[in-house]
């Protein structure tokens, strides 16, 4: 998930990486106007992705068409969205309504083309949706020259639509994202915290020992005792 943060909040709610279980059925991503097949360039395009489960947020990822994962939106169960950089977005909405977790895209352009997930972690166990597919319509244009790739009607078909990866890959690749983040970042921590420990028990031993050597022994290794003076009798 390049540049993602959101990932700061993975890492609040501590995702496992064991605790990946793949595609949940009851997790459905679509588009909210069921007529659009292709967003247009500019177009507000709205998805919807619908659990059962409303007693744990989701995160919205896109996936490009280079397969790299980046993240959008965090929505909590009460409906706070959270973006990357933590800072309001000016390009996308998120909402909550009822069990129905709501992405707008407000102008939609050749940058927000890619398949869109919503992810859930619920109990300590992380699951996907299934891809939406949002890319532009396939343009078709006549063949300029005889070397140019022609069909059998005689136009040239480009497609830039990224076929949607399988639960595999997408497996791998947010196992990829996420451990770095579940590992390192707490490696990081713990290490920093026991060098703080040692120099803070370096420091109090120090001053133990100062405070014990304060008092001055004499040459002998017996303490100086002065020598009482002899009682006189008459």
């Amino acid at each position: 998930m390049a540049g993602s943060p959101a990932l700061l909040l993975l890492l609040a709610l501590g995702l496992c990486c064991p605790g990946i279980h793949g595609q949940k059925d009851d997790m459905k991503v679509r588009f909210r106007d069921k007529s659009i097949t292709h967003p247009k360039l500019g177009q507000r395009l709205e998805l919807e992705c619908e659990t059962i489960n409303t007693g744990s947020g989701i995160f919205w990822v896109r996936q490009n068409k280079d397969g790299t994962l980046h993240f959008i939106v965090f929505i909590s169960s009460i409906s706070r969205a959270t973006f990357k950089g933590k800072k309001p977005s000016t390009h996308f909405e998120a909402r909550k309504d009822h069990n129905i977790y709501h992405l707008v895209v407000k102008s939609f352009t050749p940058a927000d083309e890619g398949n869109y997930f919503c992810l859930m972690n619920a109990n300590q166990e992380l699951y996907f949706s299934r891809g939406q597919p949002a890319f532009f319509p396939v343009t078709t244009t006549a063949a300029p020259t005889a070397l140019a790739p022609t069909t059998q009607s005689g136009i040239t078909r480009k497609d830039p639509c990224l076929k949607t990866l399988d639960s595999e890959n997408i497996k791998k690749k947010e196992l990829s994202l996420f451990c770095d983040i579940f590992i390192w970042i707490p490696l990081a921590g713990a290490c920093l915290l026991l060098l703080l420990a040692l120099v803070v028990t370096t420091v109090l031993c120090q001053q133990t020992r100062r405070r014990r050597c304060r008092c001055k022994r004499p040459a002998n290794g017996k303490p100086n005792v002065k020598p009482s003076m002899p009682s006189q009798h008459i």
